[in-house]
């Protein structure tokens, strides 16, 4: 199994977090073993395109919600990281109380 589980939408309240505050969250490494999904379905398009950073983040975006790590964005890094036969990507982490407040990194 590549993922804990594939979800199908985002069950935690939305955290409203901006770019400027992804941003400002240090990245570090999680295994994709410990991520849920929050798309079950890719578009092929975005998993084969070299630049498909060029304009985001070069980071996945995780919300830590409910002692869970969801990924909110960057399904098509995830995929490109276990096709490449990588346990590992580098995300930037938000962690939001049970109520949806978001407790920063």
């Amino acid at each position: 199994m590549i993922f804990k589980r594939v979800g199908e939408g985002r069950p935690y309240p939305d955290h409203g977090l901006a770019a400027r505050d992804w941003a400002a969250l240090p990245p570090r490494p999680v295994r994709l073993d410990e991520l849920v999904t929050t798309k079950d379905t890719l578009q092929l398009a975005a998993l084969l395109d070299e630049d498909s950073t060029f304009f985001g983040d070069m980071f996945g975006h995780v919300v830590e919600w409910q002692a869970d790590l969801y990924l909110d964005d960057g399904l098509h890094r995830a995929v490109q990281a276990a096709l490449h036969q990588r346990s590992t990507m580098h995300v930037r982490i938000a962690r939001l109380s049970p109520e949806g407040e978001w407790l920063g990194a």
